[in-house]
């Protein structure tokens, strides 16, 4: 497993995340405080306060680097 900040700051970026990352079939989770959400879920990730970060859980150990490309757009550098 590996976890990243991302920055989900608009409805646009919600929207292309949740497509972006439905192209894989491993599980993606959204840590915000004590809240954990399904982070393919649109409705879930709207009940998240998005001005501020949020960690990514990405379960899995293959594929690592080209999920990080693929989402670079939203990484939090």
């Amino acid at each position: 497993m590996k976890t990243v900040q991302i920055s989900l700051n608009s409805i646009d970026k919600v929207k292309s995340f949740v497509n972006t990352i439905s192209q894989f079939d491993f599980d993606f989770d959204l840590i915000s405080g004590r809240y954990v959400i399904d982070a393919k879920s649109i409705m879930g990730i709207f009940s998240l306060d998005l001005s501020k970060p949020i960690d990514l859980a990405i379960h899995t150990e293959n594929d690592v680097d080209k999920i990080l490309e693929v989402i670079d757009p939203y990484l939090i550098k």
